[in-house]
């Protein structure tokens, strides 16, 4: 068990191998959604962001950024 627990607090990003446990990210939509593909619609809401200029924060998981990656020129993001 405590190994177990030691692999699940040691999380790291596939891509640059970064410890990402306990980051987060700062997203804010800063382009509004209306006229592109609503499977980039869908991700954007996905993401909890409604308004312009409205900012959510997330844990920075792979999911995340894959999302904050496909919708990269509506939103701007930030680690925190």
């Amino acid at each position: 068990m405590l190994a177990l627990s030691a692999r699940i607090g040691a999380r790291r990003c596939r891509r640059c191998g970064v410890n990402v446990m306990g980051r987060k990210l700062r997203i804010t939509l800063v382009k509004s959604p209306i006229g592109s593909k609503p499977q980039h619609r869908r991700t954007v809401r996905a993401l909890g962001l409604r308004r312009m200029h409205q900012t959510v924060e997330h844990e920075a998981g792979d999911a995340i950024r894959g999302m904050v990656r496909a919708v990269s020129h509506l939103v701007r993001a930030e680690e925190v």
